[in-house]
């Protein structure tokens, strides 16, 4: 077993099972229920997770916004993590331990907002750093389709 801190992101700490180069990953759920888990509390239930839900697809229709470029003309704003729907199960734990984790790319998350629902679309290892700082909300750019 293989336990890798988050002192430098947040507060606990995330374990993984890797094998030598194999990167470790983890559930969302798991780490949800991690990062709301207080110094010497016992570990929540999974109702009081981080996020709305946790999805493994995008349910709405192709929007056609692929790269950062694309996405720079949706305006950001901030939005609660408790009113987001992951469209990921599953996170690759190297991607939210790394120092330059929201260095490269488009520096905001990517929600589309669809049938009264809000979808991260990218920027989940951003959503999971917020959270584990303790942090309700995230700045993102929010697509609204009708």
């Amino acid at each position: 077993m293989i336990w890798a801190g988050v002192g430098a992101v947040g507060a606990g700490a995330v374990g993984a099972e890797a094998s030598e180069g194999v990167v470790a990953s983890v559930t969302i759920r798991t780490l949800a229920v991690l990062a709301t888990r207080g110094p010497g509390q016992p570990l929540p239930t999974l109702a009081t997770v981080i996020f709305r839900a946790v999805g493994e697809s995008r349910p709405y229709p192709e929007h056609g916004l692929v790269t950062a470029k694309d996405w720079s003309d949706v305006p950001p704003r901030m939005v609660r993590l408790q009113d987001l729907v992951t469209t990921k199960r599953n996170l690759d734990l190297a991607m939210v331990l790394s120092e330059d984790s929201t260095f490269y790319g488009d520096l905001f998350a990517h929600v589309v907002e669809w049938q009264d629902a809000l979808y991260l679309e990218d920027g989940l290892h951003r959503a999971l750093r917020a959270a584990l700082q303790q942090r309700p909300t995230l700045h993102a750019r929010v697509l609204v389709l009708h």
